[in-house]
Order: C-alpha cells, then structure tokens, then sequence
C-alpha cells in the first residue's frame, strides 16, 4: 500500500476486527502494528487496553499521516485478573475454568489517530458463563479456536455454546465496538462511513 491509497487502516491482523471493520467503512488497509502486547499491572484494566489501542494506532500512524489509522485492545478480566491471550493450552484451560458458571468483563480500548485529532474509548461488555464440566473445556480447547483469543474463548464461534448471556455490545466482545468506533472515526473527521 502507497501512502494515498487509503485513507482509513486497521492497525490490526485480527480477522475478526477485519469483519467488524467492514461494516463501518467499505473500503480501509489493514498494517499490522508491531507494538507488543504488554500489560502493565500498575494500571486498571480499562486503562491497560486504552493505552495499548493508541500505542498500536500511533506506531502505524507515524507512517500514514494523510491517514485515520484504527487501533484496538481486548483485554477479559475477573476478579482482578487480566485474562489475555493463552500462551498453550493448559493455560487456554486454566482460563476457561476460571471463567466457568461465573460473570466477567471484557474491555476494549478503541483510539483512532487523523491527520489532526486523535480520540479513543474504552468499552465495557459483561458475559456470563454457563458451568462448564472439564470433557467441555477439553473438546472446546482441542477445536484451537481460543488460542489467539482474550479469555480463550469467540462469542461468535463454537465458544457461543458456553455463554449464559451477555450485557452491552457484542462487537466489543468479539473485539472492535461498531457504534463506538462511528462516534471515534467522526469525532476525528473522517467522512466515509458506512451506514448500516
């Protein structure tokens, strides 16, 4: 991609927020960000998220100035604890057994950088579980679809079948808040945006 092809980038390979993207604009780049994906525990969740999402959208921005460049986190936390991507599947395991039969929140950090303004938010979803025997989490862990997940599950996949019910966006939950986000991308001035 040349510096003037597009004019809105997803900082973002997730092709879930590719999806979700694709409801709000018909046409945007997709530049990975590089920044890594690291928590500092000193700060709140919603925080943790905000800052890593605008980290990401101004790591690529830097390169794509006539741009507005998107950026997202998705943290899931209970109790205290942040609950990110799995790094195996004993630990895609442990995560699902925390999460089994109880409520959590999933927080995502949204920040878009234009040519002039730059503006973000934090969204906040909560989901609840049904309990979950161990043949459950064994069966749903072995399809991998919660290894590149926060909370090591997809509402949106064959991980639907473990949530209870859900309270605010669902987007959010699968990773990029749409209504949000049109709010964010006009705060900004960016002009193309698809209504739905």
């Amino acid at each position: 991609m040349t510096k003037n092809t597009a004019k809105l980038i997803l900082a973002s390979q997730s092709p879930r927020r590719l999806e979700l993207l694709k409801l709000v604009a018909d046409q945007f780049a997709v530049v990975p960000s590089s920044v890594e994906e690291k928590l500092d525990y000193g700060l709140r969740p919603e925080e943790n998220a905000r800052t890593l999402a605008r980290a990401k959208a101004e790591s690529v921005a830097k390169n794509y100035p006539r741009c507005w460049v998107i950026g997202a986190d998705t943290l899931v936390t209970m109790d205290q604890e942040i609950f990110a991507k799995p790094m195996d599947i004993p630990d895609a395991q442990r995560i699902l057994r925390r999460l089994s039969g109880r409520e959590h929140r999933v927080i995502t950090g949204i920040c878009v950088v234009g040519p002039t303004k730059t503006r973000d938010d934090v969204v906040v979803s909560k989901v609840r579980f049904k309990p979950l025997s161990s043949e459950e989490i064994s069966r749903y862990v072995a399809t991998n679809e919660p290894m590149d997940k926060a909370g090591a599950y997809a509402i949106q996949g064959e991980g639907s079948f473990m949530v209870r019910d859900f309270s605010g966006s669902r987007s959010n939950i699968i990773g990029l808040p749409v209504d949000e986000l049109k709010i964010l991308l006009e705060k900004t001035g960016f002009q193309n945006i698809t209504v739905v």
